[in-house]
C-alpha cells in the first residue's frame, strides 16, 4: 500500500496544466492624451475636497452607502467561493463509528445449519467498528482543479477591484450631489433677493402709475418680472428639495443637523488642476481596468478547466479501521482493516457537453478581452474629456464673471439714469433682468467647472492608490 500511495502522491506533484498562457492585449488607445496639461498629482479624497461639510458627508457615505455595502458583500462572497473551490482539491476524510447487534436462531448460527434438529434457543452477538474513510479524492493530473481555483481567486480579486471602483464612484457621486445642492441653495437665495427687489420696484411702479407719472407699460413690465421671479422661486424651492433628497440617497443616511457650515460655490476649495500623466498610468490607477484584467485571467483559467475535462480523472477512495465483537478489544492490532480503490475515469460520450463547455469558455475569454479593451478606451476618453473641460472652463468662468459684473454695473447706471429722468423704467427693469440671469449663469458655470474636476479625479483613478477600502 505504501508504494501505491507514494506513486499517487508523485502523480499529484507532477501534474501538468491545460491553461493557455495569458498575454494581455496592447492598450487600444493613443500613447498620449490630446491635451497635455500640467497639474498636481492625484491626491487622496480629503486632499481633493477641502470643504469640511463635504468631507463629513463623504465619511458618512463610505460608512452607510448601500452600493458600497453591496460591493463589500460581493467581495466577501467571492472570498467564500475560493474556500469552496479549494476544498474540491483536498481529500474528504470522515471518521465513522458504529455498533450493530443482532439475534439469530442457534440452528442458523450453528455451523450445521439445516442439518439436524432446530434448537429453540437463539444466539445474540454484536460488532463494534471504527474507521476513517477517504472518499473519492481526485488526483489533479491535468490541472482541472487548479484552474478552477485560479479562476475563483481571480474573480475574488476582480470583486475587490470592483469594491474600489464603487468606492471611487460613491465619493464622486457624493461630491456631485453636494454641488448640486449648493447650486440649488444659492440659486434659491439669489431668486429670493431678486424677488424682493422686484416686488419693491413693482410697488413704486404702482404708486407712480396711480399718480399718473408712469405708463401702463412700465407697470405691466414690473408685474411681469415679479411674476416670473415668483415662478422661479417655486422652481428653485423644488430643485433644492430634490437636490437634498438626492444627496441623502447618495450618502445612504439622513443628513446630520450638526454638519459644518457650507462653503459657497465661488469659494469651494476643490482642486481643479490635476496631472493626468500618460494613458499607461491608468492601467495602475483605474480599479475598473484592474477588475476587467482579473476577469480576463479568470476566463482564461476557465479554458484550462474545460480542456482538462476531456482527459482522464484519477481518484482515490480508501478506508482504514478496526472491527471487533467486543468493545474492549476494538483497537487491538489483529482487528485492523483497510482498503483502497484507485479509479480512473475517461469521458467517452457526453453528448457534446465538454466541447460546448470549451467553446463557451473561449467565447467568454474573447468577451473578457473586448471588455478589458473597452474599459481602457472608456478611461482614455474620460480623461481626455476632463482635460478638455479643464482647459476651457477657466476662461469661460472668467468671461462669465465679467458678464455678471457688467450686468451689475448696468443696473447701477440704469438706476441713476432713471432717477435723473434720462432713461425709462423699462431700461432699468431690463438691466435688472439681465443681471439676474448673469448671476444665475455664473453659479451654474462654477458648479460645472467643479463637477468636471470631480469627473477628471474619478477618471484618473481617484484615491484608490492611496487608500484601501475597509
Amino acid at each position: 500500500m505504501t508504494r501505491e500511495l507514494a506513486l499517487t502522491l508523485l502523480l499529484a506533484t507532477t501534474a501538468c496544466t491545460m491553461t493557455p498562457k495569458q498575454t494581455l492585449p496592447e492598450a487600444p488607445v493613443a500613447s498620449a492624451y490630446p491635451l497635455a496639461l500640467d497639474g498636481e498629482a492625484v491626491p487622496a479624497w480629503r486632499g481633493m475636497f477641502g470643504d469640511p461639510r463635504l468631507q463629513t458627508l463623504i465619511d458618512l457615505a463610505l460608512r452607510d452607502n448601500r452600493d458600497l455595502r453591496i460591493a463589500a458583500l460581493n467581495a466577501e462572497t467571492a472570498r467564500a467561493q475560493i474556500r469552496v473551490t479549494r476544498a474540491q482539491g483536498l481529500p474528504n476524510v470522515n471518521l465513522d463509528g458504529s455498533y450493530s447487534g443482532q439475534q439469530q436462531p442457534s440452528s442458523v448460527a450453528d455451523a450445521g445449519v439445516g442439518l439436524g434438529n432446530v434448537a429453540s434457543s437463539a444466539v445474540t452477538f454484536g460488532q463494534f467498528t471504527a474507521q476513517a474513510a477517504l472518499t473519492s479524492f481526485e488526483i489533479d493530473l491535468f490541472g482541472r482543479l487548479r484552474a478552477q481555483n485560479a479562476a475563483a481567486t481571480e474573480r475574488y480579486l476582480a470583486s475587490r477591484e470592483g469594491q474600489r471602483a464603487v468606492r471611487l464612484a460613491v465619493i464622486g457621486a457624493v461630491a456631485d450631489a453636494y454641488l448640486a445642492e449648493r447650486l440649488a441653495d444659492e440659486q434659491l437665495r439669489l431668486t429670493e433677493v431678486t424677488l424682493a427687489d422686484w416686488q419693491a420696484s413693482l410697488a413704486i411702479a404702482r404708486r407712480l402709475h396711480d399718480a399718473g407719472q408712469a405708463s401702463g407699460v412700465d407697470l405691466a413690465q414690473a408685474e411681469g418680472l415679479t411674476r416670473q421671479a415668483q415662478a422661479d422661486l417655486v422652481q428653485r424651492r423644488r430643485e433644492r428639495m430634490l437636490a437634498t433628497h438626492a444627496l441623502t440617497l447618495t450618502v445612504g443616511a439622513s443628513l446630520p443637523a450638526d454638519l459644518p457650515p457650507p462653503i459657497a460655490l465661488m469659494q469651494q476649495p476643490i482642486r481643479t488642476a490635476l496631472a493626468a500623466g500618460t494613458p499607461s498610468d491608468l492601467l495602475l490607477r483605474r480599479p475598473d481596468i484592474a477588475q476587467a484584467e482579473h476577469e480576463l485571467h479568470a476566463a482564461n483559467a476557465d479554458i484550462g478547466a474545460a480542456r482538462a475535462a476531456f482527459l482522464p480523472r484519477l481518484s482515490l477512495t480508501g478506508m482504514f479501521g478496526v472491527a471487533s465483537l467486543a468493545l474492549g478489544g476494538l483497537f487491538n492490532a489483529a482487528n485492523q482493516s483497510w482498503s483502497y480503490t484507485p479509479a480512473i475515469t475517461l469521458p467517452i460520450f457526453r453528448g457534446g457537453e465538454l466541447r460546448g463547455n470549451l467553446d463557451l469558455a473561449r467565447l467568454r475569454t474573447s468577451i473578457a478581452v473586448a471588455t478589458y479593451e473597452k474599459s481602457i478606451q472608456t478611461a482614455f476618453r474620460e480623461v481626455a474629456d476632463g482635460l478638455a473641460a479643464r482647459a476651457t472652463f477657466a476662461s469661460q468662468l472668467t468671461e462669465q464673471k465679467v458678464v455678471a459684473e457688467q450686468a451689475e454695473r448696468r443696473v447701477v447706471l440704469a438706476r441713476m439714469s432713471y432717477q435723473a429722468g434720462m432713461a425709462s423704467r423699462l431700461e432699468l427693469l431690463d438691466a435688472q433682468r439681465s443681471a439676474y440671469a448673469a448671476r444665475q449663469a455664473l453659479l451654474t458655470a462654477r458648479r460645472d467647472e467643479l463637477t468636471s474636476a470631480i469627473a477628471l479625479y474619478r477618471a484618473l483613478g481617484g484615491d484608490t492608490m492611496t487608500e484601501t477600502p475597509s
